[in-house]
């Protein structure tokens, strides 16, 4: 196929056709010849007469123009023109194709695959070997043959990080392909000038744009979230979701929030808020249907606020807040923490993160008994010294159970029995300690402690000392949890700790109080970090066990690649996420030189115009004919009125039909000729997109494992649009959803006699059964009550549902309720002997109700990924597919009644049942 920009021709050789046309023209104008004057006088008595015919001396020049034209279309048209043919590959030699293979190209990966194999076989035709070099895991290049190439596409993936363009390029010349990711990344003009001098460059560029989230900034109880777009468009709304554990460890979507790009902007944001055990329990945030990782960002202790309770030895001095054990700490963890006050028994049974004792001596036996199974379960025991704990006994002789060291009688202090000259200043922190990497101030100096009895575990136990060696803070384990003990006291009687940063950042190394901003490079230098889940190009967590630690020093600093993935890392008792975007990030659209060819990703589809030249040329010869008889002659008025008649009457009567018939929309038709599928709109935007992408991945779903073959799904509006085409309609429950008009009710009332099916889904997991006292119940029995509903049971253990396609005996959505609600069997319905289950032949429940949010486990996006999460792992994976094979079995049901009710299927089942 030659190709002239957007226009192609199969065979062009006959365009050499239109060289004759000239030719043609001047040979018509030529005949008949001009005719020879000569002077006779007896003409002059002819003078007057008309002829009864007339034969022009010479042709029109407008009707041979019409003649030219035919004869132009008709060449044209047999050299088979296409508009946005598949552009056919010119030079000669190896090509390389490079791709950016970014996060960025996460989005539309599927189709820069299929633009890619058709090219890589074209090339193979052509005998022009390829080589494939991904920036993202750049490898020195080697040309191969294309079949062996394509084999390899299936391996090629997104990476989760920037394109790197210090790269080596083979010897010679080659021709390049580029697919793009859309975005501008620094050092790529020296690569595109490289690879313009090998050969010719041609760019494939994306037409999606790529929206990113990025961290939250906590503001006390509420989280902000922010988005950006590569560029400013239309009005788009995107749906937040909040994920993490629930209390059985089984991932779950704990919240959402949507978030609106206004018309012409290219950032927006929104504000979501969760309860603090909620919050704590988030692991991510991610936007709905945008699969990539720059769409999902991983939380950390940053995002946490622990609960701390704050006990001290009870010493009346609350009008002396500078001299309370708990002021400083009050102060130091007031704006990152939730603060815990009461008895030790009423903390232990809200089970805070950490329980922190301000000069404490001793405690009962029964609340020592219950602090250390606490502690035993995870807690964390953070102790103060101070003069009751220095006049006390405890743990002289022997080591006390709530403390990591024996003491020594009387403490330490200026001026006393053991006293020191001056006060002292803190020693640099072990590289073993939590603390280490930690700046010490000048200005921080102790002038009283308990000090520790040397003891052979006592120097695994320290982990940050004075100057000459005293142990200032000590630690032991205890269980799954830890004991930790501060030599001095929590207000500045002893020291100027608490009077220092260095004072909240040793709280914030210990995991006391939540890391509400990012630490810098030197903060965590001295510390290593361990990968514990890692993000991949598409945004999908993975294990991080078999990855290297990562510095602590280059954990934020360090660019991402293959040794520093976007993930969440871990080091002691603390977790860090490293973010693909984070609040500093910037998007800037590719630019590309003038000289670079620049193609779409995504080529418009070919449409051959070959026809239309041809119906043109027909058209034009019948008007040449018409004209050429009117201009001999031979065509009066009389026969061009009897022609115009003639034409008139073999058009439609078009307005007639549209007084006889109502407008039908040309999704209707399709609808009416094809089984499809429908959702009703809500007027929810994120829902209503959520349902029609589920109904999309249920009829997906049925092409590929059954011989339904659905068309393309609709959303309705019960208020405009016709029911009937229609078996099934998706009915998600909102509280806030309105309630349709009488006529809309009519319509439905009709569509449930005539034979439809609504499932209706209150997605709260029916945790109210039925619904009746959440909110969505409530709409969902104000919705109802018009209806036409037969009364209604949980689906028995018999029920056609349990094997219209599959053996089920759960009906699972997100969630997984067994209590799913259909038409209550008939009063004389009995199971013979030997039946595995009731005859009932006839009827169609006309509706199901249930609250397992089937529409998050059906939905799939554009490139057939799913957009919600269900579940966590493979638990999660096969619960998605109990979901799906339930809708499998609910449209047979829809589309075949209780045929499989029927005796004659009783011996398969049997089998199938083990039986």
């Amino acid at each position: 196929m030659t190709v002239f920009g957007v226009l192609g021709f199969s065979a062009p050789w006959l365009l050499v056709g239109l060289i004759a046309l000239p030719v043609l023209w001047f040979l018509l104008r030529a005949v008949p010849p001009a005719p020879i004057r000569r002077k006779f006088p007896a003409v002059s008595l002819l003078l007057g007469l008309q002829d009864d015919e007339h034969q022009s001396d010479k042709t029109p020049w407008w009707l041979l123009l019409l003649r030219m034209l035919a004869v132009a279309a008709v060449i044209i048209g047999l050299a088979g023109p296409v508009l946005n043919p598949d552009a056919r590959q010119s030079g000669r030699g190896p090509i390389m194709v490079v791709l950016d293979a970014s996060w960025a190209s996460a989005t539309d990966w599927r189709a820069r695959v299929a633009r890619l194999e058709p090219m890589l076989a074209e090339a193979g035709r052509n005998g022009r070997p390829v080589a494939i070099l991904p920036l993202t895991a750049p490898a020195p290049v080697t040309f191969a043959d294309a079949d062996a190439v394509i084999e390899g596409l299936p391996g090629l993936a997104p990476a989760p990080w920037e394109p790197r363009f210090d790269v080596t390029l083979p010897e010679g010349d080659f021709d390049t392909w580029w697919l793009s990711d859309g975005l501008d990344h620094n050092g790529r003009e020296e690569l595109v000038a490289a690879l313009s001098e090998r050969g010719n460059l041609t760019v494939f560029d994306t037409a999606t744009t790529p929206t990113v989230l990025m961290p939250p900034v906590a503001d006390g109880a509420e989280l902000t979230l922010s988005a950006m777009r590569l560029t400013s468009g239309p009005a788009q709304e995107f749906t937040i979701s909040a994920l993490g554990p629930d209390p059985s460890g089984v991932e779950r979507i704990l919240g959402t929030g949507a978030i609106t790009f206004e018309a012409g902007e290219a950032e927006a944001s929104t504000t979501i808020e969760l309860p603090s055990e909620i919050r704590a329990r988030v692991s991510r945030f991610s936007l709905d249907g945008v699969r990539s990782a720059g769409a999902v960002t991983l939380t950390d202790d940053r995002l946490q606020r622990r609960e701390v309770a704050l006990i001290d030895g009870g010493r009346d001095r609350e009008a002396l807040d500078l001299l309370s054990p708990l002021h400083y700490l009050r102060q130091a963890l007031e704006p990152t923490a939730d603060l815990l006050d009461g008895g030790l028994e009423d903390i232990l049974l809200a089970n805070p993160d950490t329980i922190i004792l301000a000069d404490v001596a001793r405690l009962a036996p029964q609340e020592e008994a219950e602090l250390l199974e606490w502690i035993d379960r995870g807690g964390q025991l953070v102790r103060f010294a101070g003069p009751r704990l220095a006049a006390s006994d405890v743990s002289r002789d022997s080591e006390d159970p709530l403390l990591p060291v024996r003491l020594r009688a009387g403490g330490r202090s200026v001026g006393g029995a053991m006293s020191w000259g001056d006060p002292k200043t803190l020693a640099p922190f072990p590289e073993d300690s939590p603390f280490a990497g930690l700046p010490l101030p000048d200005d921080v100096d102790v002038t009283s402690q308990v000090v520790a009895q040397p003891d052979p575990t006592l120097t695994d136990r320290v982990i940050a000392s004075l100057s000459d060696g005293t142990p200032l803070v000590t630690r032991k384990a205890h269980g799954a949890g830890q004991i930790v003990l501060f030599h001095v006291t929590a207000n500045a009687e002893w020291s100027t700790l608490p009077l220092s940063g260095l004072f909240v950042q040793m709280l914030e190394r210990l995991s006391i109080s939540s890391h509400t901003s990012r630490p810098e490079a030197a903060q965590l230098a001295g510390t290593t970090w361990q990968p514990m889940q890692v993000l991949d190009g598409f945004g999908r967590l993975t294990s991080g066990d078999a990855l290297p630690g990562v510095a602590g020093e280059d954990l934020f600093d360090r660019p991402l690649g293959p040794d520093l993935r976007p993930g969440l890392y871990e080091s002691e008792d603390r977790r860090l996420s490293r973010n693909l975007i984070e609040e500093d990030s910037v998007l800037t659209p590719a630019v590309w030189p003038a000289s670079v060819s620049v193609q779409p990703l995504v080529a418009p589809d070919a449409q051959p115009l070959g026809g239309v030249f041809l119906t043109l040329a027909a058209l034009l010869l019948a008007a040449d004919l018409i004209a050429s008889l009117i201009v001999g002659g031979r065509l009066r008025g009389g026969a061009i009125a009897a022609i115009a008649a003639c034409s008139l009457a073999f058009q439609p009567d078009v307005s007639r039909a549209q007084e006889d018939l109502p407008p039908v929309a040309e999704e209707e038709i399709l609808a009416a000729g094809e089984v499809t599928f429908a959702n009703v709109l809500t007027g929810n935007q994120s829902l209503d997109t959520l349902s029609l992408a589920a109904m999309r991945g249920l009829a997906r779903t049925l092409f590929e494992r059954t011989s339904v073959e659905p068309s393309d799904p609709r959303s309705v509006d019960l208020e405009e649009d016709e029911l009937s085409f229609y078996p099934l309609l998706y009915w998600p429950i909102t509280p806030d959803q309105t309630r349709p008009s009488d006529a809309a009710y009519a319509r439905l009332n009709e569509y449930l006699r005539g034979g439809g099916m609504i499932l209706f889904d209150t997605r709260d997991a029916d945790t109210a059964r039925l619904g009746a006292n959440s909110p969505e119940g409530a709409k969902l029995r104000e919705l109802a009550a018009p209806l036409d509903i037969p009364p209604l049971e949980r689906i028995p253990q018999d029920h056609v549902l349990t094997r219209a396609f599959y053996l089920l005996q759960d009906f699972p959505g997100r969630y997984n309720s067994r209590d799913v609600w259909v038409e209550a069997a008939p009063e004389d319905a009995i199971q013979i002997e030997g039946m595995p289950f009731r005859d009932l032949n006839d009827g169609v429940t006309p509706v199901i109700v249930g609250g397992n949010d089937w529409a998050s486990a059906w939905a799939i996006d554009d490139s057939g990924y799913a957009m919600r999460t269900v579940g966590r792992g493979y638990t999660g994976e096969r619960q998605r597919e109990m979901a799906l094979r339930f809708g499998v079995n609910l449209v047979m049901h829809v589309l075949t009644g209780n045929y499989k009710s029927d005796q004659v299927h009783v011996p398969a089942l049997l089998d199938r049942l083990g039986q």
